[in-house]
């Protein structure tokens, strides 16, 4: 036990408590409610997969410490994977790397990337290890608001332009975006790019969610437009697309000096992690498109069902372009505050979701928002959607 007086916590994660998914899971468990905060599905991924990882374990495929830049087999499907849906060329063995999951992607490329002092812009509301990414690099994260506009979360490309100063290193993009289901056009990502360009900055872009586009978005990788492959670190996940999130394989795609950049950060964190995951992940990147048409058709299936109950029940509702969740307005309910909704909603009707304002450096942009994950089973949604219309009453 220490007697001096000076705080345990390192400052650059004073700010940074308990995570609001570990309280709202809590909350979830101590009162029998729905949980639709954290977004994490209830059914796992195709079976075949999954016997891919058995078949991985019994062959002794993983079993011991994997290489660290990932599997051949894995980096060989991701490379496969970004060609053929992209027309993005990476060689496997110098191009490619394997994480623990994004979250590790993230946090090893600002690790690797950014020196003390750097501005970091993100685009607000973030998801909430980006700030705590930019802190341990101890970088200063410069947020540029999305915004409602016609139904949707908007950027604004002049607030983005005029964010970029001197002292600025890097961006940090989400798109498909978490949590407002924002999909980046082409024509904004093109302004991103030229601007990267023209500032000679680098950037991650957390891509995780690209399988899961919906209506007349398309995804576009950032590293397809001209300027950006060599500058521009992109991060991908299998947890998010084959709905093991429990598995932690995500990757980054990158030019060879950017991943060796990442993967000296990388390996003080994990190392290696998910070995025989790893080779059941390499097959499911080889799935037809025909598995990833039929994905995207459920959980728009499972979307409309959602987004339509929260209607009826009274919010206001900005149906998702992309990713696994429903950004709402409490407004509408009478309500400011979704802190305070979010506590008390798994009493009053059983439900539990996260309040938007997490996400924001300027918590009072993101007050009246509200977030609700649709990757439940039907049945599930069904449930909570009959619960949630209570609040109507």
């Amino acid at each position: 036990m220490t007697s001096s007086a000076r705080p345990l916590l390192n400052r650059r994660l004073a700010e940074f408590g308990t995570t609001i998914f570990a309280e709202m899971s809590a909350l979830a468990a101590a009162t029998g409610a729905i949980n639709l905060g954290q977004g994490f599905p209830d059914t796992d991924g195709p079976e075949e997969i999954r016997e891919a990882a058995v078949r991985a374990l019994r062959e002794g495929r993983g079993n011991q410490y994997p290489p660290g830049p990932g599997v051949p087999e894995l980096r060989t499907a991701v490379a496969a994977h970004q060609l053929r849906r992209y027309g993005l060329s990476y060689d496997p063995d110098t191009e490619v790397l394997v994480t623990a999951g994004a979250t590790e992607a993230i946090a090893a490329a600002l690790l690797a990337l950014v020196e003390p002092g750097d501005e970091v812009i993100a685009l607000e509301p973030y998801y909430d290890s980006y700030a705590a990414c930019i802190a341990m690099a101890g970088g200063r994260r410069v947020p540029v608001t999305l915004r409602p506009h016609a139904g949707a979360f908007r950027l604004d490309l002049d607030e983005l332009r005029a964010a970029v100063t001197d002292r600025t290193r890097l961006l940090l993009l989400n798109t498909p975006h978490n949590p407002t289901g924002t999909v980046l056009t082409r024509e904004e990502l093109t302004a991103i790019a030229a601007l990267a360009v023209e500032r000679d900055l680098l950037v991650v872009t957390d891509e995780v969610y690209e399988h899961l586009v919906f209506d007349d978005a398309e995804h576009i990788p950032l590293a397809t437009l001209p300027g950006m492959r060599e500058r521009t670190v992109t991060i991908g996940s299998a947890g998010k697309t084959f709905s093991f999130t429990g598995w932690k394989v995500g990757w980054i795609t990158a030019s060879p000096a950017l991943v060796t950049a990442v993967r000296s950060a990388k390996q003080f964190l994990t190392y290696v992690a998910s070995g025989p995951f790893q080779y059941a992940v390499a097959e499911a990147l080889a799935l037809p498109e025909s598995h990833f048409a039929a994905f995207r058709k459920d959980m728009r299936a499972r979307r409309e069902v959602l987004a339509a109950g929260l209607a009826q029940a009274g919010f206001g509702v900005f149906k998702p372009a992309g990713t696994y969740f429903v950004t709402t307005d409490i407004r509408p309910l009478g309500e400011t505050d979704g802190f305070a909704f979010c506590r008390a909603l798994p009493e009053r009707a059983g439900v539990v979701a996260i309040p938007n304002a997490v996400f924001y450096d300027h918590r009072a942009e993101g007050a009246p928002y509200v977030r609700f994950a649709f990757c439940k089973r039907k049945g599930v949604l069904d449930e909570a959607v009959a619960r949630l219309k209570r609040l109507a009453v």
